[in-house]
């Protein structure tokens, strides 16, 4: 994705309500240079099959549009790393189905969060959830979209919240062209990684570095946190609100080495505390008299 202004790219993700085409409306309503959506319900198996006209209507309100469609978020319903039959099975369609929906939208990157062991042990789960993500590339080859491993703030038995678990899965996929990470700053947080001072930050994205790479770091999802350090709880809360506070940010707004990514926001707007635009007014805020990280 080019980036001409030499700056992360920030976005929300943004409701399909009243339909696809909706999300652009309100990505340009809140001021998004990219924005994530879900193309099927959340929490529902079952979805409706694309049609035509679906898909006509989103590429014309992309084509007026200066939000550009950047993330799909996954259901979260689906567990790859799952021992149970019947539900994994379920969740290989619907992963599937969701690569589909991104492929037919011209959505570039697939988020997803890796899954949970359930009780069989990680690394159990983490073999699991690369076979099955290397199946899913399989049957759909040919398709150009990434898919982006989210860090998960490692709430029950899901695995994803340290590095290495990141670095196990891409090691056995295997395949640089459709797979990637996503950062989301509040599991990172939640999850034991500390990053609200400099030497923290930057601690934090050299072992990042060390562990997975910066070559994998395609998207960041921008969210301060409800829970305190290593709780392993996932609470989003709006930018500066939170345990991180703003300093985090402000590094991460600056940030050279993330000038050519896209973040959007996950913050919790049905709270009716602060919009989405609110948010990211913050955000582009601490891009003036950066301080120095």
């Amino acid at each position: 994705m080019s980036n001409p202004h030499s700056h992360l790219l920030l976005g929300a993700h943004e409701s399909i309500a009243d339909g696809f085409h909706s999300a652009c409306v309100r990505g340009e309503e809140d001021s998004c240079e990219v924005i994530q959506i879900f193309t099927r319900s959340s929490r529902q198996w079952s979805a409706p099959k694309l049609n035509p006209e679906d898909v006509s209507e989103w590429e014309n309100a992309v084509a007026r549009s200066t939000a550009r469609p950047f993330l799909v978020h996954d259901s979260y319903l689906i567990n790859l790393g799952s021992p149970k039959k019947r539900i994994h099975a379920a969740s290989m369609r619907a992963f599937k189905d969701e690569l589909v929906r991104a492929e037919a939208l011209s959505i570039p990157n697939l988020v997803m969060h890796p899954g949970a062991h359930m009780g069989e042990g990680e690394e159990v789960a983490l073999e699991r959830i690369a076979e099955s993500i290397t199946k899913a590339i399989q049957e759909t080859s040919g398709h150009r979209v990434r898919i982006l491993l989210e860090n998960t703030a490692g709430q029950g038995s899901t695995v994803g919240y340290r590095f290495e678990h990141l670095r196990r899965i891409l090691d056995l996929v295997n395949n640089e062209d459709r797979m990637g990470v996503c950062l989301d700053t509040c599991h990172l947080f939640t999850s034991g990684y500390d990053i609200r001072t400099s030497e923290g930050y930057h601690r934090v994205f050299q072992e990042f570095e060390r562990i997975v790479g910066l070559k994998w770091l395609k998207a960041f999802h921008l969210n301060d946190s409800k829970k305190p350090l290593d709780s392993r709880v996932d609470r989003h809360e709006h930018i500066g609100l939170g345990h991180i506070g703003l300093d985090p940010f402000r590094w991460l707004m600056n940030d050279e080495r993330f000038a050519h990514l896209g973040g959007v926001l996950e913050t919790p707007v049905r709270e009716n505390r602060r919009t989405f635009k609110e948010d990211l007014e913050v955000l582009r805020g601490l891009r003036i008299n950066p301080k120095s990280a």
